[in-house]
Formats: structure tokens, sequence, C-alpha cells
């Protein structure tokens, strides 16, 4: 439960454009492909949703697990256009980013799998300190058969990004929904970065099962489920009296 996840959808398309300079499109870590489709069509001056039919035609060097789905491989960084560029030559560029910083991916759950961690990684970690042991948090609950119960799943399930999940969402039949699913949800939920990567390879030992972020930089994490909810009952509060302060 992120407070970084929440604003996800607000980080404002960034296009650099220096008066008669190059233009560039920045795509931010953990950014959803739709998000991604949306800054290239403005960047580019194409039609809305002219990039996501280019997603379903163009031939992009995705993973077989992937099926055609570029979800999690839409690297972030800052890409050059200019009036040679397409729709369809800008997202294999970024597919292929994406595959030059994961090389190095290799192991018995394949390179798809750590992807999909390093998605969830992205969207639940409050900070880059905290992606290891969100990492961590993910393999011990999979080690465990647990579900993840991540609200980023579900956010992404509903095309929302909030800090505020309800009972009733929890409930949903939804391929997505890890409040009801076990195991990893069927793709990427965005686009991580070489961070959130490096943390789902390397996690820190633990022994976490829970973690709440119970306000801006103060992420706790424990084993303990009666911990966990003291953890949720301040953040409950604390969500409580920004709503009433109009935070």
């Amino acid at each position: 439960m992120s407070v970084a996840a929440a604003v996800a959808v607000l980080v404002p398309l960034l296009l650099q454009e220096e008066k008669g300079g190059p233009k560039s499109v920045l795509v931010p870590e953990g950014w959803r492909a739709s998000q991604v489709y949306a800054a290239v069509d403005k960047a580019l001056g194409v039609p809305p949703r002219t990039t996501e039919k280019a997603a379903g035609t163009a031939d992009l060097k995705l993973p077989a697990e992937a099926k055609g789905n570029p979800e999690g491989f839409l690297f972030p960084a800052t890409y050059p256009v200019d009036g040679k560029t397409t729709p369809a030559s800008l997202l294999s560029y970024m597919v292929n980013t994406a595959d030059k910083q994961f090389k190095a991916e290799s192991g018995e759950s394949g390179p798809y799998r750590k992807v999909t961690i390093a998605s969830i990684v992205q969207a639940e970690a409050d900070t880059p300190e905290d992606m290891g042991k969100v990492a961590r948090v993910i393999s011990n609950r999979l080690a465990r058969g647990m579900p993840l119960q991540m609200d980023s799943t579900l956010n992404y399930a509903l095309n929302r990004s909030t800090l505020d999940t309800t009972h009733a969402d929890t409930k949903i039949k939804n391929p997505y929904n890890t409040y009801k699913e076990t195991g990893l949800p069927p793709t990427p939920i965005g686009n991580p970065g070489r961070q959130a990567m490096e943390a789902t390879l390397n996690p820190p030992p633990g022994k976490w099962l829970y973690f709440v972020t119970v306000a801006p930089g103060d992420t706790r994490f424990t084993a303990s489920y009666a911990e966990q909810q003291k953890n949720v009952k301040e953040f409950n509060a604390n969500r409580r009296s920004e709503s009433k302060s109009g935070g």
C-alpha cells in the first residue's frame, strides 16, 4: 500500500522541448502501458489510441509469456523523438531497452515472472529503500501459498490509483485481484525500473509477511498479523485525519 502508487497516474507528461532543440518523451518508473501510449500519442501528435493500436501489430521482441502485451517492458527512460519516429518504432525502442536492462535475467522462474514481481514492487514501495523489503514480502507470501493481497494489483484491475481499498473491492472477481487469487497476477501491472528489478533479484533476508505505509516515509514491515492490524489501524486513522483536513 504505497503513497507512490497512489500518485503514479498523476505524474504529468514531461515532454521536453528546448527551443529549436530535440524533443524527447519521459516515461517515469511505474507508469502503466496505457499511460505510456497516451504520452507517445501526445509526443508524436497522433490521434488518441494510435500507439495502443500500434502495440497490437508491431513486431516487438517480447517474451513468449507476454503474448504480445508489452506491459512491463516499456522501460522507464527518456526517449528522443523526431519527425521519423513512429509509435511502433518508439515502442520497439522501449522494449529493446528493457531487454538490454533485463538481459542479466535468468533462473528457474524466468524473466517474465521477475518483471511481474518487479512491477508490483515498483507500485507498492513508498521509497527506493523499501523496495527490497517489499520484494521479500512478496517472495515470502508466494512461498507460503498466501494471497499477495496487494492494493496495487486491484488498482490495476480497476484502472485507478488510490490508497483507499474497500472490503467490497477485495471481493471483485478479477484475475488481478490478489486478495482472492493466489500467485502472481497474469501480467505485470506497470513498467518497473532498474531499482525495482534489482530489489526483486536480490531482496534482503527477512521473515516479513506484511507491510503498510502508515504515512509518507513511514512503511512498517512485520511478520506478525497482530502488529500489521495495529499498523493498518494507524494508517486508517491518518487517512481519516487527512480527509477531514482536506488533504
